[in-house]
């Protein structure tokens, strides 16, 4: 019998499952509530139309994989303006977020990645556009503790950087001047290791693409375009999703939903995708030979690369920045298996793709197109910082500008000249603290013979104390946070005062020093 209080009575949506047992009727639903959470719209300019200007919009999206296209240009016809919006990046400048910006609808940008749009670069460098560069991992966390109800927590990315100290240039006037920069951080210790204070994220809209969409609302992505979408969903007012497929509820088994039903409001199908590829990056013919029998810029990567690989241990995971990092895992010894980590969120890369295999939901984080090898996974951007920042990465390589003889390292900003962002670097070598092992490969100088080995970075720190050795054409360094750094191999052809020449701080000799070590694999 069911028994009720009159002085008590439940809510109803909590006796509807209950009271459905003793209905006569054959239909019994065991749902609290018959309302279904989103809306379908027909088009994209209907689902955004009413978003008013000065509105804080959440995009999904890393380069343009993934990003709601269709969304974006309904957002072009509708005119809206003073947006401030966060997204890692801001597309191209021809396609993506990047037609918004050349329309001027957005005010300020919160992003990790200037990348390869010169209108980002060249607003924000002429005081027209606000940019609050965060690092990438810092990005998605920051978004996932808005959606989940945290107003603030601390990290160890950052530490002892402009991020942290303040300063960093938001909006520029136009006569060169810093006019507004970014506000000191909160600091604390924990475990004698340091921590800054971040605000969560939250917006008035987030605009999202997912793969596919039940009538429920419950979303699934596809591949590497999850990146940032899902953990925006959960961060906003409203929630607008674009899919390629919408399907009956039931045809996504419940264990396989990504995004529940309650964190979407609006849906639409996309129309048409065009799906750009940024870097269509293919296997080369197996019959090529090494980049070293082309031209000497090229051999010089390739040394510093064979050199990095050795560094690699069986089983290790690793997480390889763009260029010279990336190009050694071309050359990972026989016998060696590495599995390797891309922050926008896949484990387990494999190759370039074949002619005609490459796939525009499938890159890594340098925007090229990759496949993955059996046992890979696919997640989201706040979980692939989690893998890192937590030290579950057990190497990272990474270039650099500058790299002090204590192992600060810079690599993100030359202020007023060069706004690339540091995207994701910030993140990686934060998790030294946790364990991670830091190498930078580089050239032994800039142009000119300028030394990039220096006593003390005078470019904005990407990270302090934070590499572990360095590799250049020249040499091998390791490096001390306390003691400094020691020369352990030296490239055939190279004195010693060929190196004292190029390094601009004390460094010691080892009394063990080795030739330069190479690996003897390359993989066409």
């Amino acid at each position: 019998m069911l028994r009720i209080i009159p002085s008590r009575v439940p809510n109803p949506r909590y006796l509807c499952p209950l009271l459905s047992q003793f209905s006569a009727s054959p239909k019994v639903s065991f749902s609290t509530c018959s309302r279904r959470h989103a809306q379908f719209y027909t088009n994209p300019f209907e689902a955004v139309k009413d978003i008013p200007d000065g509105s804080k919009l959440l995009v999904g999206g890393f380069g343009l994989c993934g990003i709601p296209e269709n969304l974006i240009n309904a957002l072009l016809q509708t005119k809206v303006k003073d947006l401030t919006v966060v997204s890692n990046n801001a597309g191209v400048d021809n396609f993506g977020l990047g037609l918004l910006l050349k329309q001027k609808q957005i005010r300020r940008m919160i992003s990790s990645y200037v990348g390869e749009n010169a209108e980002f670069e060249r607003q924000y460098l002429a005081g027209e556009l606000e940019v609050e560069l965060t690092p990438q991992g810092t990005l998605a966390e920051r978004i996932r503790a808005g959606g989940a109800g945290i107003p603030a927590f601390f990290t160890p990315t950052a530490y002892g950087t402009l991020i942290h100290e303040g300063g960093s240039p938001i909006k520029y006037a136009p006569d060169g001047r810093i006019e507004i920069c970014s506000e000191e951080r909160e600091e604390r210790l924990y475990n004698g290791r340091g921590y800054i204070l971040e605000d969560a994220i939250t917006g008035d809209f987030a605009l999202v693409k997912a793969w596919k969409a039940d009538r429920a609302g419950n979303l699934i992505f596809r591949k590497t375009a999850r990146n940032f979408n899902p953990t925006m969903c959960k961060a906003a007012k409203i929630t607008i999703a674009e899919v390629e497929e919408i399907v009956e509820i039931d045809s996504i088994p419940p264990e396989d939903v990504h995004i529940p039903s309650i964190f979407v409001h609006r849906l639409i199908k996309g129309e048409k995708y065009e799906k750009r590829i940024e870097r269509l990056t293919l296997q080369k013919d197996s019959s090529s030979k090494s980049a070293a029998s082309k031209n000497p810029a090229k051999a010089l990567r390739e040394q510093i690369a064979r050199r990095a690989a050795l560094e690699f241990r069986d089983g290790m995971y690793a997480n390889l920045g763009i260029g010279i990092p990336m190009l050694s895992s071309n050359f990972i010894p026989a016998g060696i298996k590495v599995n390797l980590q891309s922050e926008n969120g896949v484990l387990g890369l494999g190759p370039f793709p074949k002619p005609g295999d490459e796939d525009p939901d499938l890159i890594n984080a340098g925007k090229e197109t990759v496949t993955v090898l059996p046992g890979a996974s696919y997640f989201s951007s706040d979980d692939s910082f989690a893998m890192i920042r937590g030290g579950h990465i057990d190497l990272t390589i990474l270039g650099a500008m500058q790299v002090s003889k204590y192992g600060d390292l810079a690599n993100w900003l030359v202020p007023g000249k060069l706004v690339k962002g540091m995207g994701g670097a910030m993140d990686l070598v934060s998790s030294a603290g946790a364990g991670t092992k830091v190498i930078v490969t580089m050239e032994h100088t800039a142009k000119g013979g300028v030394p990039k080995i220096i006593d003390k970075c005078t470019l904005p720190l990407t990270g302090k104390h934070c590499v572990n050795m360095i590799i250049t054409e020249l040499c091998v360094f390791t490096v001390d946070k306390e003691k400094g750094l020691t020369l352990v191999e030296i490239a055939d052809g190279v004195s010693l005062q060929d190196i004292v020449d190029a390094t601009s701080c004390v460094f010691e000799v080892s009394t063990d020093l080795k030739p330069m070590q190479k690996s003897a694999v390359s993989v066409a």
